[in-house]
Order: structure tokens, then C-alpha cells, then sequence
């Protein structure tokens, strides 16, 4: 299929993908950026498509993008070529890779997650840093979580820095976004259990009763937890600080508890 050409930066194409990285504009079409060839094909291998498909021109040739190509022609999507300064402008990158694509959002309702699933899932309660959330993504899919629940007023996953912190895990792993009551509510209408690293009547991390479907939770990068949040847990657990810091960082935190579960509920 021929491909469309663009040459301009007042394009309204331009400008309407340039939006995309401002929240509110992602909220109102329900759409996001997405930046590089190794993202775009995770996403391709994990059955999801770019409504859009950005590419610069002059760039070299890969059999991975063809297949990209080809998969964005057959599904109905747009093919655009645009120069390299152009493309920089709508990924905001001065150095930007030589392809780009917009998705449509997907569903992420408490609803649709099945917590028989796995035997592990990840929860992130007000959690601000991309990074951060990208990271709890990438650990989700490394221990063979369920998926990642999102709770109260976290950052946008579909945000591009949060999309590149996941390194493909935003297409890999399952999301769900909620708020605490709507979380809680549905956690207990059947089986599960809630874990949180605590220091409040908190047991060593290192063998603890850890049971499937378990949640591990973790709170905001500068406050942790709410102590009602802290108290509805099955289960408080510590991990050990023998350095001056006081505390791990949120994701890390996340990523060894969630391996000390899994070993437990695997054996």
C-alpha cells in the first residue's frame, strides 16, 4: 500500500501525535505514543497493532520493521513517512528512533482480571515515577505475575516515559486500574491474599506464610502506605536494612518480595 508522505510540522497529523504525549490529550482520544522497533515489535508479538505506524525516511532497512509494516497494512492501519527532524518533534527525543506508533488504550477495569490466573500479582498503591511503575511492569512479566493493579492516583502507564521504563512490558503484562474501596471490595468477594512490606506488627520476609493467589502491594515512592491500607493486609512482612537507608525504593522493594513469594508458592 502506498505510504503517506509528510513534510511539515504544522501537519495536523504532526500536531494531533505530538498531543499525545500530554495526559489530557491521551485521556480524551484514548490513544499513546509509542517509540522504537523492539517496543512496536513486543507489541506486535503480543497481538497488538499501532492505529498509526511512523517512520522516518532514510532509515535502514530491517526485516523486523518490514514484518511491522506489513501487519499495520493488513489491520486496516495508516503507514506515514516523515522526516527525521519531524519525527523528533512528535517524540519530543533529539535523537529519536527511526519508527513510532500510535495505540489505542485498552480496558484496564478491575473487572476483567481473572486472580486465578496466577499466583502472584502486583499492586502499586499511588505511585507517582514512571520509572518506577515501568519497573514494577518488567517485574511483573520476569516473575510470571498476573498482572499489575494500579491504585488511586498513579501515574499514566500509557505515559511515554512509562511506556519506555517497561521495556515492553505494558504490552506483555496485564493492567488494572482502581481505587482502594473498589479494590478491597473485590479482593475479598473470593480467594486472595494481601501483602505488604511493613514495619507495623510485621513478620521477617524470609518464610512467611505466603498462600496463592497472593497481592503483593507496595505504596507512594515518599509516604509508603496509609496505615488503613497497611492494616487490611493478610500480611506484613520486613526485609532486613543493615545500611544507613531506611527504606528500598518502591519498585525494588516489589521485585524482591515478589521473588520470595514466588519461590514460596512454587514449591
Amino acid at each position: 500500500m502506498p505510504r503517506k508522505i509528510i513534510t511539515g510540522f504544522s501537519n495536523p497529523t504532526v500536531k494531533a501525535v505530538r498531543s499525545l504525549r500530554d495526559k489530557k490529550h491521551r485521556r480524551r482520544e484514548g490513544r499513546f505514543l509509542v517509540e522504537g522497533l523492539r517496543l512496536l515489535t513486543d507489541a506486535r508479538e503480543s497481538g497488538r497493532l499501532p492505529e498509526l505506524l511512523l517512520m522516518a525516511q532514510g532509515r535502514d532497512d530491517h526485516p523486523l520493521l518490514a514484518d511491522l509494516e506489513a501487519a499495520v497494512d493488513a489491520a486496516g492501519g495508516e503507514v506515514i513517512e516523515l522526516p527525521l527532524d519531524i519525527l523528533s518533534k512528535v517524540t519530543g527525543k533529539d535523537n529519536p528512533q527511526a519508527v513510532a506508533g500510535v495505540f489505542a488504550e485498552w480496558d484496564t477495569a478491575l473487572s476483567r482480571i481473572d486472580r486465578n490466573a496466577a499466583p502472584i500479582w502486583l499492586v502499586a498503591q499511588a505511585m507517582r515515577d514512571p520509572g518506577n511503575l515501568g519497573t514494577m511492569l518488567r517485574t511483573a512479566d520476569a516473575v510470571g505475575a498476573g498482572g499489575l493493579i494500579l491504585l488511586d492516583d498513579c501515574v499514566d502507564p500509557f505515559s511515554v516515559e512509562a511506556v519506555r521504563a517497561s521495556m515492553g512490558g505494558i504490552f506483555t503484562v496485564a493492567l488494572a486500574q482502581a481505587r482502594w474501596d473498589e479494590f478491597l471490595g473485590w479482593l475479598r468477594q473470593g480467594e486472595g491474599q494481601l501483602v505488604a512490606a511493613s514495619l507495623r506488627d510485621a513478620q521477617p520476609y524470609r518464610g512467611a506464610p505466603y498462600a496463592a493467589p497472593c497481592f503483593v502491594m507496595v505504596g507512594n515512592e515518599s509516604q509508603g502506605l496509609p496505615e488503613p491500607y497497611e492494616m487490611a493486609c493478610d500480611l506484613r512482612v520486613t526485609m532486613p536494612m543493615k545500611g544507613r537507608a531506611d527504606s528500598l525504593n518502591a519498585a525494588v522493594a516489589a521485585a524482591v518480595l515478589a521473588y520470595e513469594v514466588l519461590a514460596a508458592v512454587d514449591a
